[in-house]
């Protein structure tokens, strides 16, 4: 293999000379700006070492190599940087005699042990140690406050070109600030790197302009979604204001999550949710509630029939008006900017939550719902325009978002008479089955009758009679119903008053199929979500329902 290019090792030594140790701003930005070529380099060099049958043969070939690696191992912007750090260190090894053969190679091992202490270990008596002993440090914690202290004047310059906007339309005419993005890029990772990247999304904000790396913005954004990276609240706002990209990376990550961890997930979703900060972001910022809608919007169209992905809009809707009751009245927008396209008439009954208002007026309540409901079905059945399609749609949109109110509707169907079941009943087959194409509405909404009917039989009578067991499972197994049946079904082994014992047992003789206890769970997470905001708490509704998912869960 050809040594590596005089030209480039006169620059890299330059280099090294000149950064130092890495203390002060320019130092750092300078190395941070390098690091993704001095890599490149670094591997070359590590290329070129492997070839050597010797330390002889390797100090002779490359006659620069002690001096370098020796220096960038005291640079603690080189050294905070997780691929630079692991490449000096196969360097160091690959230079390492087992057999030392003469005086030069055996002082060379002795050089290279102490280097690798001082970038792995804290081991007493090493060179690294006995030279920052006189600091009371120990060099890993050495090169952690060098760093520290050189980010921390960063972090103040970037604050102080905060203060000194005038207004939050100025514009940033501060080159410095991007050459400062460009430099975190390739260490955003790093612990110490936290609060500069927080100054710089702020004056992202108040400049107004785009004065940032993109490469920064992508690397950020990656580290935070894989959670490589902790940013105080404000500055993960900030950067999903700064960058539209970022905010989708973030609402498909909650969602990836959502569908790829149910076990998790139906136990505390709101909590994940909550935790993503999406639903806080969207109460403060009008514009990301909108675009994580539409990105959940988007993704319903396309797998409208998957319970994961209702239940999380839901809980996200859910978890958002929660933030938004909960801020000032006069910072709080009206409810008309954050759902620009449905009709105002359906926003305060849908949007008001179950726990607001009095048990008595539920059915009321629900069938006003289900009356202005129709009158969008009907107009949308009867025209033929987009815009008719397109409130149908937003209509159905919301009642989605909104699930509360149809759980709240299956939860009712329990105990209902049966002249109180019709709004109910259609309410919950137009959650499922929103279209009427061949009348497919109507049929849906016999079938939720009839299942019904069956599943007040099978929870209401002692003993449970095999003939209605038998029809529940043949409804369970169509394909067109089955998630409706689901939802009726799943209320009625929560709010029913039967002994735990019975429930659990017709549970497990209907749910016989993975898949069907698998959304089943995503039910009961909603159902678990309405609850946990209701304005009262029955210990044995609770209890009950955790004693199902547990037993789903299990079996």
């Amino acid at each position: 293999m050809e040594a590596v290019s005089e030209t480039d090792v006169q620059f890299w030594m330059a280099k090294a000379v000149n950064w130092g140790e890495a203390t002060s701003c320019s130092a750092l930005l300078d190395t941070s700006r390098h690091l993704g070529s001095l890599r490149s380099f670094l591997q070359q060099v590590l290329q070129g070492l492997q070839q050597m049958s010797s330390t002889s043969e390797a100090m002779k070939m490359f006659p620069f190599v002690g001096q370098f690696l020796g220096r960038l191992c005291w640079n603690p912007c080189v050294i905070a940087d997780e691929r630079s750090q692991r490449l000096l260190l196969r360097c160091l090894n690959c230079l390492y005699s087992a057999e030392p053969l003469n005086a030069v190679e055996q002082k060379a091992n002795m050089w290279i042990k102490n280097m690798l202490c001082h970038l792995i270990s804290e081991e007493e008596g090493s060179v690294a140690h006995a030279t920052v002993k006189h600091a009371g440090l120990t060099p890993k914690r050495y090169h952690s406050e060098a760093l520290q202290k050189v980010v921390s004047l960063m972090t103040e310059e970037v604050i102080k070109s905060c203060d000194g906007l005038p207004n939050t339309s100025a514009r940033c005419s501060n080159g410095n600030i991007h050459a400062m993005s460009t430099a975190c890029a390739a260490l955003v990772t790093c612990p110490q790197m936290s609060p500069l990247i927080g100054a710089l999304l702020k004056h992202s904000m108040l400049c107004g302009s785009s004065c940032l790396n993109q490469e920064f913005i992508k690397e950020v954004s990656e580290a935070l979604i894989s959670k490589r990276l902790v940013l105080e609240d404000e500055a993960v706002v900030n950067l999903w204001c700064y960058s539209p990209t970022c905010l989708e990376g973030a609402a498909v990550s909650l969602l990836e999550s959502v569908l790829s961890d149910h076990e998790t997930m139906t136990q505390s979703l709101d909590k994940h949710v909550n935790g993503s900060l999406l639903p806080q972001a969207s109460a403060d910022h009008c514009h990301i509630f909108i675009s994580v809608n539409e990105i959940y919007r988007n993704v319903l169209t396309e797998i409208d029939e998957n319970l994961a992905m209702r239940a999380l809009i839901q809980v996200f809707t859910v978890c958002f008006l929660q933030r938004l009751t909960g801020q000032k009245p006069q910072d709080r927008l009206p409810l008309r900017a954050f759902f620009p396209h449905v009709m105002p008439s359906l926003l305060t009954p849908l949007l008001t939550a179950p726990s607001e208002v009095p048990r008595e007026a539920w059915l009321d309540h629900l069938s006003w719902i289900r009356s202005l409901l129709q009158s969008v079905t009907e107009n949308e059945e009867v025209g033929e325009d987009v815009r008719a399609y397109q409130a149908f749609f937003e209509a159905w949109f919301l009642l989605v978002q909104c699930g509360y109110w149809v759980d709240t509707a299956a939860e009712l169907l329990v105990l209902a008479a049966p002249e109180n079941a019709e709004p109910l009943l259609w309410l919950l087959t137009f959650f499922h089955h929103p279209t009427n194409r061949g009348h497919q509405r109507s049929q849906q909404t016999a079938v939720a009758r009839e299942a019904w009917t069956h599943l007040r039989m099978l929870f209401l009578t002692r003993p449970p009679p095999p003939r209605h067991l038998s029809a529940v499972k043949e409804l369970l197994s169509s394909s067109l119903s089955a998630n409706l049946v689901l939802h009726l079904f799943s209320n009625f082994t929560v709010f029913s008053h039967g002994p735990v014992s019975i429930i659990t047992e017709i549970t497990d003789k209907v749910l016989t199929e993975a898949a069907v206890k698998h959304r089943a769970l995503w039910i009961l997470a909603s159902i678990r979500c309405r609850l946990n905001s209701a304005a009262t708490w029955d210990d044995s509704v609770h209890s009950r329902l955790r004693t199902l998912q547990d037993t789903l869960l299990q079996t």
